[in-house]
C-alpha cells in the first residue's frame, strides 16, 4: 500500500465525517418539528405521517441516483451540491406558511441528505486501506448517530422557550457553517474516469416516481381507506411505474439499479431484516414524541432528551458491538443484537400514562444498540467486494433500500398508532382519556414489535456465513 495513501486517507475523509456529523445533527433536531408543526398549524396528529414521509421519500428514492450521479461527476461536485440543496429545504421549513409547503421543503431536504451517505461510504470502500474498511463503517455509523445524540434534547430545549421556526433558522444557520467548511477541506480536483453518457436518466426518473408512491400506499390506506379511491389510485400508478421502471433499467446500458448487484443472498435477506427493524427506529422515535405530547403535554425536552438516548445507544451499538464481527460470525452478533431491540420494544409494554423518564430511556436506548450493530455488520455484508469505480452506485443502491425501511415504519407504525388512539376514544364512547388510549395503542405496537423482531431472528439463521471457523 502507498505510504502517501495509508497517511492521508484519514486527513481526506474529514470533509465527509463533517457532512455526516452535520446530517445527523440536523435531523435529530428536526425529529421535534413534525409534531410542533401541526400541533401550532391546529392540524390533526396523523399530520406527522406525511411530514416525516415526506423527507424520507427523496432521502431513499435519490439515494441510488446521487450515488450513480458521484460515480460519473465525482464525490466532491455531489456533496457539495446534495449540502446546498439540504441548506435550501431548511430555509424553506422555517419559512413554511402551510402543510403543502412544509412537505416541499422536507422533501428538498430529502434530496440533500440521499447525497451524503453514498459519498461517504464510497469514499471508505475506495480510499480506506482494505483491513481498515469494517472500522470505517464503524466510524460512519459513530459519527452519524452520535451526531443525533444532542438534536432532539436540544430541539425539545429550544421549542420549550421559543417555536419551531426559531429552530429551523438555527438549523439553516447551522448547515450553512457546515457547507462553507467542507467547501475549504474538500480537495480542489478529482479524477473520474465514468463517461458523461453512462447515467441513466430515464432510470433516475422512474426510480423516483415508484419509491415515491411506493411509500405512500401504506399511509394512502391507513388514512383513506383501503378501499378507497385515493388508496387504489396510487396502488394502480405504483404498479405501472414498477412495469415502467422494470422495461427502462432493463434496456439501460449502465442501470442505476443492478440486478447482479441486488439479487445476491447476502443483500435481499439483509434488506428484509432491515425493513422490519429498522423502521422500528424512526417509528418509535416520531410515536414517542406524540406518546408524551398525549400523555405528558408540554414536555417536549422529557421525549427529546428520551430519543437522545436512542442514538447515544446506536453509537455505542455501532463501536462496540458492530466491529466484534470481524472477529466472530456476523450471524451470531446481528441474533445478540436483534435480541436487544426486542428489550427495548417489550419495555413499552410497561408504559404508562405516567411514564417515568428511566423507562422511556431504557426502551429506546436498548433498540439504539441493537439497530447501531446490526447496521454497522449489514453494511459489511452487503457492501463487500465492490469495484471502487462503481462503489457509488452500490452504497446508492443499498442505501434506497436501508432508507426505504425507515419510512416504511413510519408509513405503517405513526399511523397505527395515532389512528389507534382515535378509534379506542371513539369506540369507548369517551370513557377514556386520550392519554389512556395512548397506552393502549402504544402497547400494542410494542406486541406488533416483538413480532417483527422474531421474524428476523429467523432470517439471520438463513445469511450465508462469512467465516468457516467460528
Amino acid at each position: 500500500m502507498n505510504q502517501e495513501k495509508s497517511i492521508s486517507y484519514m486527513r481526506g475523509f474529514l470533509p465527509y465525517g463533517l457532512a455526516a456529523f452535520l446530517i445527523g445533527i440536523i435531523g435529530g433536531i428536526s425529529t421535534v418539528l413534525g409534531p410542533s408543526f401541526v400541533q401550532d398549524m391546529n392540524l390533526p396528529y396523523n399530520n406527522t405521517t406525511w411530514t416525516a414521509l415526506s423527507q424520507a421519500i427523496s432521502t431513499a428514492s435519490c439515494a441510488p441516483i446521487l450515488g450513480k450521479w458521484g460515480d460519473i461527476f465525482g464525490r466532491r461536485k455531489t456533496l457539495l451540491i446534495g449540502l446546498s440543496i439540504y441548506l435550501f429545504g431548511n430555509i424553506m421549513s422555517a419559512l413554511a406558511p402551510s402543510l403543502p409547503f412544509m412537505l416541499l421543503a422536507r422533501f428538498i431536504v430529502g434530496v440533500g441528505t440521499a447525497a451524503v451517505a453514498p459519498t461517504v461510504i464510497s469514499y471508505i470502500i475506495t480510499e480506506f486501506p482494505p483491513q481498515q474498511i469494517g472500522k470505517g463503517f464503524s466510524l460512519y455509523m459513530l459519527i452519524s448517530s452520535s451526531a443525533v445524540i444532542f438534536g432532539p434534547g436540544f430541539g425539545g430545549v429550544i421549542l420549550q422557550v421559543s417555536d419551531w421556526r426559531i429552530l429551523m433558522w438555527l438549523s439553516s444557520g447551522i448547515c450553512f457553517f457546515f457547507l462553507l467548511l467542507c467547501l475549504i477541506t474538500l480537495p480542489k480536483k478529482e479524477t473520474v474516469d465514468v463517461k458523461l453518457t453512462s447515467f441513466d436518466g430515464w432510470g433516475a426518473a422512474f426510480i423516483i416516481l415508484f419509491f415515491s408512491l411506493l411509500l405512500c400506499i401504506p399511509s394512502f390506506g391507513q388514512n383513506f381507506g383501503w378501499l378507497s379511491a385515493n388508496f387504489i389510485i396510487v396502488l394502480i400508478l405504483a404498479v405501472i411505474a414498477l412495469i415502467a421502471l422494470f422495461l427502462v433499467e432493463k434496456r439501460a446500458a449502465n442501470p442505476i439499479l443492478s440486478g447482479r448487484f441486488m439479487l445476491r443472498k447476502s443483500f435481499i435477506l439483509p434488506v428484509l431484516i432491515l425493513f422490519l427493524t429498522q423502521g422500528l427506529m424512526q417509528a418509535n422515535m416520531t410515536n414517542t414524541i406524540v406518546f408524551v405530547n398525549y400523555t405528558q403535554p408540554g414536555q417536549n425536552v422529557l421525549s427529546g432528551y428520551a430519543i437522545s438516548i436512542l442514538y447515544l445507544g446506536m453509537s455505542l451499538g455501532a463501536i462496540l458491538l458492530g466491529p466484534v464481527a470481524d472477529r466472530y460470525e456476523p450471524k451470531r452478533i446481528l441474533t445478540f443484537s436483534l435480541i436487544l431491540t426486542g428489550i427495548g420494544c417489550g419495555l413499552m409494554i410497561f408504559f404508562s400514562t405516567a411514564t417515568p423518564f428511566g423507562l422511556l430511556a431504557s426502551s429506546l436506548g436498548f433498540l439504539g444498540f441493537g439497530l447501531g450493530a446490526n447496521a454497522t455488520i449489514f453494511m459489511k455484508i452487503v457492501l463487500a467486494d465492490i469495484p471502487p469505480h462503481t462503489a457509488g452506485a452500490g452504497t446508492g443502491i443499498y442505501g434506497l433500500f436501508r432508507d426505504l425501511a425507515a419510512p416504511f415504519g413510519v408509513a405503517v407504525f405513526v399511523p397505527f398508532f395515532t389512528n389507534e388512539v382515535t378509534r379506542r376514544i371513539s369506540t369507548m364512547n369517551e370513557t377514556v382519556t386520550s392519554a389512556e388510549a395512548a397506552v393502549g395503542a402504544i402497547q400494542q405496537l410494542a406486541f406488533i414489535e416483538l413480532i417483527c423482531i422474531v421474524i428476523s431472528v429467523l432470517i439471520v439463521q438463513f445469511l450465508p456465513k462469512i467465516y468457516k471457523k467460528s
